[in-house]
C-alpha cells in the first residue's frame, strides 16, 4: 500500500464535502480542517456551522476557523501540524505565499472548470451563461494568483443545456475525486507531470450579483434559457408581470426561431407552461414562484390566474426588476 500522508483539508461549502469525504475514506490521514468561520444564516440569522465543519464533526477531525490566513498566530499553528500537502476546495479565503510552503508537497486545489478557461468565484455558472459545451474539474498546484497554478489534473464532462448550476454543482463535486486520489500520489512519488496554464484563454468568473437577475425578454431564447439554468439556486432569474416580480427557476427552449409577437409577449399559458416570446424564438417557463409563494409548477400558477389565458398578456422587457 501507497505511504500514508498527513493531509490539512480546506473548504466551506457543499462542493468541498465530497472531496474531503474521500480523504477520509481513504489510506491518507486527514490531520487537521480548515473552514470559515460559523455565519449567520436562514431566516433567524443563527450562527451556522459550515458543511465542511459539519462532516469534519461526525468523524472528529480537529477544526481551525480562523478569520485570515495572514495572521502569525494561525501560521504557525499550521505549522505545528506537520502536514505533508494541503487540500484545498473552495475554501473561501487567498492563501499567502508562506502557507502555500507551508506543507512539505505544497497546497493543491480542486477547482470547478477546465482551466484557465474560467479562474473566480463563479464557475460553473458562468459556464453555463457563456454557452460553453462542456466544463469539468481542474486540480492544480496552488502558486500565488486567482487560480493560476500548473494544472496536474483535468477531468470533463459535457453541459446539458437544460441542467441547472444547482445540478452541474453536484455532478462536478463528486467528478474529481479519483483523480484527487491519483495527483497525492503523484506528488508523493514525484511523479506528477505539472501544466502551466495559458493566460490569454482565461476568464474571469466573476461573483454572482442580484443585479444581474432580471431577465431581458429581447435576447434570444438561448441567453435567456442560459441565464435561468445558470441562476438557479442563486440569484435566482427574475421577470415583471404587471406590478409583480416573478423568479424564474426553471424553463426550455421551445425553438430558436419563431419571431411572431413583441419579446415577453405570452403566446400561450397552459398545463405544459407559460411560452413567451422572445428576440429569437419561444421559451417554456416550466417552474416558477410569485412574491410570498413557494415555488410551483408553471401549470398551478396559471390555474389560479386564468386571465393569463387570455391574449394580450406581456412581460415586461425591460431588465429593472
Amino acid at each position: 500500500m501507497p505511504e500514508s500522508l498527513k493531509i490539512i483539508f480546506a473548504g466551506t461549502p457543499d462542493f468541498s464535502v465530497p472531496s474531503l469525504q474521500t480523504l477520509i475514506e481513504s489510506q491518507h490521514e486527514v490531520v487537521a480542517v480548515y473552514t470559515q468561520p460559523d455565519r449567520p444564516a436562514g431566516r433567524g440569522r443563527r450562527l451556522t456551522a459550515s458543511p465542511i465543519k459539519q462532516c469534519a464533526e461526525q468523524v472528529g477531525l480537529p477544526i481551525e476557523q480562523p478569520e485570515s490566513m495572514k495572521e502569525a498566530a494561525v501560521q504557525q499553528k499550521l505549522v505545528a501540524y506537520q502536514a505533508d500537502i494541503m487540500v484545498v476546495v473552495a475554501y473561501g479565503q487567498l492563501l499567502p505565499p508562506v502557507v502555500l510552503e507551508t506543507p512539505r508537497l505544497g497546497c493543491i486545489n480542486v477547482h470547478a472548470s477546465l482551466l484557465p478557461r474560467w479562474r473566480g468565484a463563479a464557475p460553473i455558472q458562468r459556464a453555463i451563461m457563456a454557452g460553453d459545451v462542456e466544463t469539468g474539474v481542474t486540480i492544480m498546484q496552488m502558486a500565488k494568483g486567482l487560480d493560476t497554478g500548473d494544472m496536474l489534473a483535468k477531468v470533463a464532462i459535457p453541459i446539458d443545456p437544460n441542467q441547472t448550476a444547482s445540478e452541474l454543482h453536484d455532478r462536478l463535486a463528486i467528478l474529481g475525486n479519483e483523480a484527487l486520489l491519483d495527483v497525492i500520489e503523484q506528488l508523493r512519488s514525484g511523479t506528477a507531470s505539472p501544466e502551466k496554464q495559458d493566460d490569454s484563454l482565461s476568464c474571469y468568473a466573476a461573483k454572482l450579483s442580484k443585479d444581474e437577475a432580471p431577465l431581458n425578454w429581447a435576447e434570444p431564447a438561448e441567453v435567456c434559457q442560459r441565464q435561468i439554468s445558470a441562476f438557479n439556486p442563486f440569484p435566482v432569474a427574475t421577470a415583471r408581470l404587471g406590478d409583480e416580480t416573478l423568479r424564474i427557476w426553471r424553463s426550455k427552449i421551445i425553438d430558436t426561431d419563431t419571431v411572431s409577437a413583441e419579446p415577453g409577449t405570452i403566446l400561450s399559458a397552459d398545463k405544459q407552461g407559460i411560452k413567451v416570446q422572445t428576440g429569437a424564438g419561444v421559451l417554456n417557463i416550466i417552474e416558477l414562484q410569485a412574491p410570498g409563494k413557494k415555488r410551483m409548477r408553471a401549470a398551478d400558477f396559471v390555474n389560479a390566474r386564468p386571465v393569463l389565458r387570455e391574449a394580450g398578456n406581456c412581460f415586461d422587457v425591460s431588465t429593472e426588476s
